[in-house]
């Protein structure tokens, strides 16, 4: 599918019309598919191929060393998270993936978990935090258009999104040796976050639901990023922004033996950020229809609907 392509320079342009465009294609874009691409990012890529190089070395490590950072009583939130324990919510299936999640470092304004380091390859650690501070920054870059989209302050997500509960995750999807019963490499689902930004993938695979109930392929192609919206934001616009869903089907038979990586970053807001709809989404014609949740508590009844929490 040809999604919507934007260049982030456009926001940054001395041309006030470039920018009012790409503010107003963006906010377009999420109300009627919830993806786009972008170039321009400001993510640099030798940064994301010193990523790659590590994921990959990190998942071709044997089974007993990736355990070691496998933390129990986290829900993954943190480290590795091994294969067949997570699935889409509403399916009994496990997604056919490993993953490690790597989030907000330890400072004096916030208390997150600790993250997980990686003995076996120097670069991982770096590598990861070096990506997880690049992305929250073009992240922050893409709410503050959203924010102007729904006539809100530029400002209006910075202090509820930086230094926040975002998690970047690289995720294996290891070679299909038997018949999958039903599962795919990640069954149909949507984020929950606010806004999710996925970096190239080193195979084919994901797919977005249609309007018209087909599903449509999406590639990043190379110096794009693709960007979708989550749960949190369709949420807090009362349903304007569109989370769209999307899964990771399995390759044909030929390529069974292949792996695939992927690498997205899942934009959060602090904890006990409210999700309550946003004034400005709620209307006669559109009354509001989330009840008053906060972040933390919504994040808390996912964890427990993919799996990841009892």
């Amino acid at each position: 599918m040809n999604i919507p392509i934007l260049d982030l320079n456009d926001q940054y342009a001395e041309n006030p019309t470039l920018q009012d465009n790409f503010v107003k294609n963006l906010g377009i874009s999420f109300e009627n598919i919830g993806f786009i691409a972008i170039v321009n990012h400001g993510i640099d890529t030798e940064l994301i191929e010193r990523l790659y190089s590590s994921v990959i070395q990190f998942f071709s490590l044997p089974l007993n060393l990736k355990h070691k950072y496998e933390i129990a009583g986290i829900a993954g939130q943190r480290g590795y998270t091994s294969f067949g324990k997570e699935h889409a919510k509403g399916s009994s299936f496990p997604d056919l993936k490993e993953f490690f999640q790597y989030g907000q470092v330890q400072n004096d304004l916030n208390k997150p978990l600790s993250n997980v380091n990686v003995d076996e390859i120097p670069d991982f650690n770096d590598s990861m935090n070096h990506a997880f501070m690049a992305f929250e920054r073009t992240g922050l870059t893409l709410l503050s258009s959203i924010a102007l989209y729904l006539g809100l302050n530029r400002d209006y997500f910075n202090e509820k999104v930086k230094g926040g509960n975002s998690i970047l995750r690289a995720i294996h999807y290891p070679p299909i040796t038997n018949e999958p019963s039903s599962a795919l490499r990640a069954e149909q689902h949507e984020d929950i976050n606010l806004i999710t930004l996925l970096v190239g993938a080193s195979a084919d695979g994901l797919e977005i639901l249609g309007k018209n109930g087909s599903w449509l392929p999406v590639k990043a192609e190379p110096g794009h990023i693709i960007v979708n919206v989550g749960d949190m934001l369709q949420r807090l616009t009362n349903n304007r922004f569109q989370s769209t869903t999307h899964r990771v089907v399995n390759p044909p038979r030929s390529l069974w033996h292949t792996s695939r990586f992927s690498i997205p970053f899942f934009l959060h807001p602090h904890g006990s950020t409210s999700l309550s709809c946003l004034e400005c989404c709620i209307s006669e014609e559109h009354p509001k229809i989330y009840k008053d949740i906060t972040a933390d508590e919504y994040l808390d009844e996912r964890l427990r609907e993919i799996g990841l929490k009892s």
